[in-house]
């Protein structure tokens, strides 16, 4: 009975297997054998992705790397995150656009109005023009952009600037020998005043006013008069 027991095993690992493959079939062929998806998450992977890293979640090789300011901890470098927490915003700013890539890493701050607002901490500010902000906290593709206290309309019009859009950012600027940016409690100035060619630096005279208020007062004198010649020029058309 022993002989034939063992006989009997030897026909049965010689003879073709359940499954139908032969036993010429090598064993990592078999379909028994499980074996990782040769599947791609992403076409194609260049810049932002690290193509080798094995997406579990997605069963599919490659994983998008999340620029660290884009994420909630933070951190220094970019990290690779798979598409299941990709698509839960699992640690991700709402500030941000994980669709976007910036500097080599998925994660572009969110922008609107053609790129003239950012979104921080779920608001939208301006984005001024590159040289506009003294100190910017950051770089956009648009411009920059201050987190903390936004500018006003004395602070920029001391360098010469008015926040009115130029181009896709805000900050243009008007020469300080050409042009008075006048400043009221908005951002917006209340008046933009031609000096005309004036040289404000020329030696004072009687009728040079020496104080900001006195020339504030002077200017509003200018402008009344100027609308009483253009009513009385300029009559409208019936």
């Amino acid at each position: 009975m022993k002989k034939l027991f063992f006989v009997s095993l030897l026909g049965m690992l010689a003879a073709p297997t359940a499954f139908g493959a032969t036993s010429s079939t090598p064993w990592w062929l078999q379909p028994t054998i499980c074996r990782i998806s040769t599947t791609n998450c992403y076409v194609p992977m260049g810049a932002g992705y690290d193509a080798e890293l094995w997406d579990a979640s997605a069963n599919c090789r490659g994983m998008k790397l999340i620029c660290p300011r884009a994420l909630t901890a933070g951190g220094d470098e970019p990290v690779p995150m798979g598409k299941t927490d990709l698509s839960k915003g699992t640690g991700i700013k709402t500030d941000f656009d994980v669709t976007a890539l910036a500097d080599g890493c998925f994660g572009a701050r969110k922008t609107s109005a053609n790129g003239t607002l950012a979104s921080v901490n779920g608001k939208y500010i301006n984005v001024y023009c590159r040289g506009v902000l003294d100190n910017p906290d950051e770089i956009v593709a648009t411009g920059e952009i201050t987190l903390g206290a936004q500018p006003t309309c004395g602070g920029l019009a001391e360098n010469g600037y008015a926040a009115v859009v130029n181009g896709r950012c805000y900050g243009k600027y008007y020469n300080p020998n050409e042009y008075y940016i006048e400043c009221g409690s908005d951002l917006l100035p209340t008046r933009l005043i031609v000096l005309n060619g004036a040289d404000y630096m020329a030696g004072a005279s009687a009728n040079t006013p020496s104080t900001t208020d006195a020339a504030k007062a002077k200017f509003d004198s200018m402008y009344k008069v100027s609308q009483a010649q253009h009513e009385k020029y300029f009559k409208p058309v019936d």
